[in-house]
């Protein structure tokens, strides 16, 4: 996303604000923020007042777009999944519970991409994802 925001700006600006540290981190910051709302919304709204040479950059971003933008990162979560699933010499069919772990996991379509790698399961979303491992490893004590 953050690639995405620095090209819109050399389009819009004429400018490439790769060369200005402060500027990507600021950026990036934004970026991590319009992520999360757009876990729960469809649109989000990137608003960075003199983020490079004193130019003010707004701009928003759909749910859709940003899953285009990271449809391959999405889609590469799912490794993990199956390389776990073939380590344990296990089916997906004998799978009884899927327990989300990670802050990413809140994006809806990385729900949907396990939930349909699951033939439709229903996830289990009781455990804040932010906790789950602590939560593994306190039951492995």
């Amino acid at each position: 996303m953050v690639n995405h925001f620095v090209q819109e700006f050399k389009r819009k600006y004429k400018k490439d604000l790769t060369s200005n540290k402060r500027a990507v981190r600021r950026l990036r910051t934004s970026c991590e923020r319009a992520k999360r709302t757009l876990s729960s919304s469809t649109q989000a709204s990137i608003e960075i007042d003199s983020l490079f040479e004193g130019i003010d950059f707004y701009t928003s971003i759909t749910r859709a777009r940003f899953e285009e933008l990271n449809a391959d990162l999405f889609r590469s979560t799912m490794d993990p999944v199956e390389k776990s699933l073939r380590d344990a010499k296990m089916d997906k069919a004998q799978i009884h519970d899927i327990v989300l772990v990670g802050g990413s996991t809140r994006i809806p379509k990385v729900q949907k991409l396990l939930q349909d790698f699951f033939n439709g399961k229903e996830l289990n979303k009781s455990i804040n994802p932010d906790e789950a491992v602590a939560y593994g490893a306190a039951v492995q004590a």
